[in-house]
Parts: structure tokens; sequence; C-alpha cells
């Protein structure tokens, strides 16, 4: 999770473009729900490879405040068709008001995998993201 820095378009298209273009080289497959006040984004794939591909997501300054929530294994992958599934988060997500009062704080590791998991169900029975 982190604070978009200069989120315009062009800043966006450049983070999905270069997230896709390192993700395919190096196996890696996952989401990234944006907004101009919020990046959530969910990696999978092996840990080496992510682990890389956090700490260069960690020195990009296109965002500020970057947290890690979880990390964990899994035995299969939610987003794996996807290079990067970008999710512009217009209508089912946290409101504004919402992060401002500090929900992501607050939420459990639980809450943010149900969130990316609930976004996986939505894109694989067809619906818009």
């Amino acid at each position: 999770m982190s604070q978009p820095f200069g989120y315009d378009v062009p800043t966006l298209d450049g983070i999905l473009r270069d997230a896709r273009r390192f993700n395919e080289r190096d196996g890696i497959t996952g989401a990234l729900v944006c907004r101009h006040d919020v990046y959530l984004q969910m990696l999978e794939g092996p840990a080496d490879k992510v682990d890389e591909t956090y700490m260069r997501i960690e020195q990009d300054d296109r965002h500020a405040n970057m947290t890690r929530i979880l990390r964990r294994d899994a035995s299969e992958r939610l987003f794996g068709d996807w290079a990067m599934l970008h999710d512009p988060a217009r209508s089912w997500i946290w409101s504004q008001a919402d992060l401002e009062a500090g929900v992501l704080d607050r939420a459990t590791p639980a809450e943010i995998v149900d969130v990316f998991e609930t976004l996986a169900r939505r894109v694989s029975d067809g619906g818009t993201v």
C-alpha cells in the first residue's frame, strides 16, 4: 500500500507499463487497485522475484509511504492471467472519507486479501473492473 505522488493518467500508464514488462520477465502476476489517494497492490510469484520487485517498487518516486501489509505463501494465484491487472476502484472499495478515517490502517490482512479475492471473482465472472 502507498500514496500516489503526482497522480495522473500518464503517471499511472507508466507504472502499469513498467509493472507489466518486469512482471512478465520475472514470472510475476498481480493486481493494482489505484486511484488518486491510494495504491494497493498484490504481487504473486516466486518469493525471490516478488522480493526483488518489492525492493524496486520501494525505490520508485511515483508514490510515498509504502507499507507491506502481508506476505504469505499461496497454493494458487488469484491473478494468474494478468501481468498486472489495473483496477481503478471506482465504486466497490473504500470511499475517500474511509481512507481519510484510516480504514487501511485498521484493516486486517484477511480483509486486504478479501479485497483482492473479490476483485479476482469480479474479473473471472466477466465483470468490469
